[in-house]
């Protein structure tokens, strides 16, 4: 068919991608691509926003776009590439810095969080991160992003950003581009503590599900994530107070394509040893052949090299004519 919205959607290159992202962002990238033009970078230049040791950013780099190829993205249809290698996202993110409002930014909770108490010392990149994430859509005129929760409101300043624009230069230029929200399991919980967020900067490596963990390592992480002593209940509404239970169900219920209620109706009763037995068996079929293929990937890194090549030569493509209009409306000069 042909495409009629775009999708643009990106994955900081940091290494240690997890179940959570997995359920959250990349297998519903993978499903869009039968409706959507789809665009999905390796977000490299907002990873240097904080320190990155070179050598290791480029490994995550190949990992990343081996796992988005693994779990079903055809780099073929969709384009795949990294960030850095196109350089209209750093051009219009200067032009963008010229129109967002120093209180747009300041009302960023996702900056407070990562700069936390060394706000002084944070860099500028790290500041101004939201802005580049609003270049990265609009370079390609996205008509959809696929976000969660705690992105929406990146995506709400890139339409700020985006009816600004238009109204300072009296142009219909931009989108508003629109979210997409998923249901079951968009936001996967700490194995340790379902009241937070997995995450791949934790710590402790048993609060997460990592896409490269062999069967043996799901099961056990699995068999020791935190939950409590009653039985699962037989209806979701039962979980609101239970968050270990409720991400475990969660989990199962994203793994299975249910809702919660579906999986609570089959457990109902049920200790947890049990269902975590058959929520192990369950990750280890849907995962164990993303990380087969992942690996096989990375041992051919000339491949990996070839795709991002391929998807930034395509991405530039779409976004330089899209740059040039930008200049010509902001009065910049082509002798």
């Amino acid at each position: 068919m042909t495409a009629t919205k775009r999708i643009f959607s990106g994955v900081q290159p940091t290494g240690n991608l997890h179940l959570g992202n997995y359920l959250g962002a990349i297998r519903n990238w993978a499903r869009l691509q039968a409706d959507y033009e789809c665009i999905y970078c390796v977000v490299d230049l907002h990873a240097i926003t904080l320190p990155q040791d070179p050598q290791a950013l480029r490994a995550s780099t190949r990992e990343v776009a081996a796992s988005l190829i693994a779990a079903g993205i055809d780099p073929k249809g969709s384009i795949i590439f990294n960030q850095s290698q196109v350089t209209a996202h750093a051009e219009l993110a200067w032009i963008f810095n010229c129109v967002a409002k120093l209180g747009w930014l300041n009302r960023m909770t996702q900056f407070k969080d990562k700069a936390g108490k060394n706000r002084e010392t944070a860099s500028a990149g790290l500041y101004v991160y939201p802005v580049l994430m609003a270049a990265d859509i609009l370079a390609y005129k996205a008509t959809h992003v696929p976000v969660g929760e705690d992105q929406k409101q990146h995506l709400e300043l890139t339409r700020d950003i985006a009816g600004s624009f238009n109204d300072a230069y009296g142009v219909d230029f931009f989108p508003l581009t629109e979210p997409l929200i998923f249901g079951e399991a968009t936001r996967v919980m700490n194995l340790r503590d379902g009241t937070k967020k997995m995450s791949k900067s934790d710590e402790s490596d048993y609060t997460r599900i990592n896409l490269t963990d062999a069967p043996d390592l799901i099961a056990q992480k699995i068999r020791k994530a935190r939950t409590d002593a009653l039985p699962l209940p037989g209806v979701a509404r039962d979980l609101v107070d239970r968050p270990e239970a409720n991400n475990l169900i969660g989990i199962y219920a994203a793994l299975a394509d249910i809702d919660r209620d579906a999986v609570c109706a089959k457990f109902e009763g049920a200790q947890f040893a049990g269902f975590k037995n058959d929520l192990a068996d369950l990750a280890i079929a849907k995962l164990s052949p993303i990380t087969a293929e992942m690996r096989r990937l990375l041992d051919d890194v000339s491949h990996i090299d070839a795709v991002l090549r391929d998807g930034a030569d395509r991405a530039q493509a779409l976004a330089a004519p899209i740059l040039r209009e930008v200049q010509d409306i902001v009065g910049f000069l082509h002798p």
